[in-house]
């Protein structure tokens, strides 16, 4: 009878070995993850295409940012509890401010920046400089990608189920991960490239860019770690233009037009708006 027993008990272990893999199938099948990976030439075709950096020269953003928090994990609740903070900001002024960061796409977007500058930007009265912005965004943009799409993080607004500040975008957004934002690197590093042009506005410039990356968490479509791990791929890129003799050049021209457009003490309007937005970003 001791035989019969023995097989009773394996067969008991496998089962409720089955059982445990089939729970935790169940949950991983239960938690919202981006569906299929955007390819990244779907986002340089968006961003814009060129770059300064040759292909394969961009920092390898896996060897800069650890991977996403887990689940359960303090980093994630730190994560969950900025996510709840964004929602309860829909419908303020940092909501709408933050709707508008996220037109990135638009021939305006550079503008963003005016305020912070202390001049108008934009491809009308600063070319050299909306020129060279526009030329960092694709090495910016693409240098996340390697995360991107090793890790598929889902984004807030899958988890949560509450809207973001642009549901047009939102069917694009499941195919894309989370983490690190783009957004975020762009535009903190463009806040980098300004504060080089104009470094006595340094601090308000890169603050900007900084708000610019937070402006994706209030929209419900990056989490805080999102964000900030996409301010470390953007300094590494900064860092690594300036090896670029084209970047370099563009840098003293846009340098130039900068201080053409200072002499002219032409300050850039409805600055008041943004700024009440984003006093207490």
């Amino acid at each position: 009878m001791a035989q019969p027993r023995r097989w009773l008990l394996v067969g008991a272990g496998l089962t409720l070995a089955a059982i445990g893999i089939a729970g935790a199938a169940a949950e991983q099948a239960a938690a919202p993850v981006a569906t299929q990976a955007a390819a990244p030439m779907d986002a340089r075709s968006r961003i814009g295409a060129g770059g300064y950096l040759p292909a394969g020269t961009a920092p390898d953003s896996n060897l800069l940012i650890p991977p996403p928090p887990a689940p359960g994990s303090a980093a994630m609740a730190r994560d969950e509890e900025a996510m709840r903070a964004a929602v309860a900001l829909r419908g303020s002024p940092r909501w709408e401010q933050a709707t508008t960061d996220a037109l990135l796409f638009t021939p305006d977007a550079t503008g963003v920046f005016s305020c912070a500058a202390g001049f108008k930007i934009g491809a009308d009265v600063t070319p050299r400089i909306n020129a060279l912005l526009r030329k960092a965004a694709p090495d910016l943009a693409m240098a996340v990608y390697p995360s991107k799409r090793k890790y598929m993080r889902a984004r807030p607004f899958m988890s949560n189920g509450q809207p973001s500040c642009t549901p047009q975008d939102e069917a694009g957004l499941r195919r894309d991960g989370s983490y690190p934002s783009g957004h975020s690197a762009i535009g903190y590093g463009w806040g980098l490239i300004l504060a080089e042009l104009v470094p006595d506005r340094a601090a308000q410039l890169v603050a900007r860019g900084r708000a610019f990356g937070d402006s994706r968490r209030v929209c419900n479509v990056h989490w805080l770690s999102d964000v900030e791990e996409g301010r470390v791929v953007a300094t590494a890129v900064y860092a690594r233009l300036h090896a670029e003799a084209q970047f370099r050049v563009d840098i003293e021209e846009a340098r130039k037009e900068a201080d053409v457009q200072r002499l002219k003490k032409i300050a850039p309007p409805d600055c008041a708006k943004e700024n009440a937005a984003l006093a207490n970003n």
